[in-house]
């Protein structure tokens, strides 16, 4: 073949420009830029984004992909960075107007005038998302700092309320001190908070407990109850609310004096009795003492003497109404817990609905309180 007469070869067909890398990586930075300013409109440029890449770009099928997620990660970042996805708005004040709002502490006064702007409103007691969203609304930039002295940043702004604000009618800026919304406020902005302190209520009712408590500012939903007595269950607190002046408070944690904020528990160990029961005091260490001394394992009626007449006499259940009458060659102990243990054999009591129990071996062969 001679090389002089051989075809001019051919070049290759180049991309339109709007095809090629460049020109959609340069889309998709778009995306994070408008993404920024307008979430809507950047979610458009996120749409366009993915079909020119999925539709135009010559890249393979992984990196599309990738180009796609990659769009999204881009819209969410800049609407993040812009403040687009703060339900409370777009609007910021300035650095300088927010330092010199938040150094001065309270509203500058403007002189009486007739176009004096109105005076922004209360939103104290609000929660501070709602309370920015209504502000600039308004027409007010809002800004926020912790009202407690702590300097703790807000984050979640739905999760506190505001405790005091200051604005600028002029400047139409308008700063929230705001605290968690489990917080009481304090007393003054940048002040310590005043969580209630534990009153001593050691040997009162349940009812005059709970009426200390709830004075003292403490919160009745974190009050646990726990019992004394080895043969007694734990009252549930609408059991103790209905029999609350025969409930008596024998121990407490924390101590009198303790602050209870937020994160403490208060629990209030109980002992019932009446006029006819055989205990009426408390125990000195929780879980060490029965209630009714029949129900111990341990109790023995008749060491003392071998005549029921001295048992009768020196058993600390003498009382014949109650725990110490000898009827039908049983004795008599009053009250008494069903399943406990109980002595001795063929004793006779009744449960605190009524039923009649007798001590008697239970199914693991020892002597339990049962229904007769």
């Amino acid at each position: 073949m001679n090389p002089y007469n051989s075809p001019t070869p051919v070049p290759a067909p180049s991309h339109p420009w709007w095809k090629t890398t460049p020109a959609l990586l340069g889309l998709l930075a778009l995306v994070a830029l408008l993404s920024a300013f307008s979430l809507a409109l950047g979610f458009l440029v996120m749409i366009a984004a993915v079909v020119a890449v999925w539709v135009l770009s010559p890249w393979r099928w992984f990196a599309r992909i990738c180009a796609t997620f990659g769009a999204l990660l881009l819209l969410t970042v800049g609407a993040g960075l812009g403040g687009q996805l703060d339900d409370s708005g777009t609007g910021k004040a300035d650095a300088k107007t927010g330092d010199e709002v938040r150094a001065s502490g309270k509203a500058v006064s403007v002189s009486p005038s007739a176009s004096r702007p109105a005076k922004a409103a209360d939103y104290t007691g609000r929660p501070l998302n709602e309370a920015e969203k209504e502000a600039r609304s308004a027409g007010y930039a809002a800004i926020n700092h912790d009202a407690a002295d702590e300097d703790r940043v807000i984050i979640l702004r739905s999760g506190w309320t505001v405790c005091f604000q200051s604005s600028d009618a002029a400047a139409k800026t308008i700063d929230f001190a705001a605290v968690r919304s489990s917080e009481p406020c304090p007393e003054r902005d940048g002040g310590p908070l005043p969580w209630p302190k534990m009153p001593n209520v050691v040997g009162a009712t349940y009812n005059k407990a709970v009426e200390d408590l709830k004075q003292a500012g403490v919160d009745l939903d974190r009050v646990t109850l726990d019992d004394v007595y080895l043969d007694i269950d734990t009252p549930t607190a609408e059991e103790a609310a209905e029999d609350g002046d025969d409930w008596r408070v024998c121990f407490q944690s924390p101590d009198k004096g303790t602050m209870a904020d937020s994160a403490t528990t208060v629990r209030l160990d109980l002992g019932q009795w009446t006029d006819a029961d055989l205990v009426r005091h408390c125990p000195s260490e929780k879980d060490t003492t029965y209630k009714i001394p029949a129900n111990d394992p341990d109790y023995d009626d008749d060491s003392d003497s071998d005549s029921s007449t001295d048992r009768d006499s020196t058993a600390p259940h003498s009382d014949s109404s109650s725990s110490g009458s000898s009827t039908g060659g049983g004795t008599s102990v009053g009250t008494v817990h069903p399943g406990s243990f109980c002595s001795p054999p063929g004793a006779t009591g009744v449960s605190r609905a009524g039923t009649p129990m007798v001590c008697g071996p239970g199914s693991d062969g020892r002597n339990r309180w049962h229904s007769a």
